[in-house]
């Protein structure tokens, strides 16, 4: 454990940062799923189109955040959107 004051100042921040972060990615892989699963479907093309402007905003709320980086959040919306284009 932390001995000086800033140090477990740190360790109580990191810790918060790592479960705010935890439930972002955590949504982030959910709707991914979700996108997944519809464009695999029998009418995938219009479910899937309908959850791909949710899916861009969660995504893009993570970058914003700081969870994703954003030349990751911009490659998964441009594989997801693939995939729902050609489902």
């Amino acid at each position: 454990m932390a001995n000086h004051k800033s140090a477990v100042k740190r360790a109580k921040q990191s810790e918060n940062r790592r479960i705010r972060n935890k439930s972002v990615k955590t949504r982030v892989k959910n709707v991914t799923k979700a996108i997944r699963a519809a464009a695999t479907s029998e009418n995938g093309k219009e479910e899937s189109a309908k959850l791909l402007d949710n899916v861009k905003s969660v995504i893009d709320k993570a970058a914003k955040k700081g969870v994703l980086h954003k030349n990751t959040a911009a490659r998964k919306i441009s594989r997801l959107t693939k995939l729902a284009n050609t489902a």
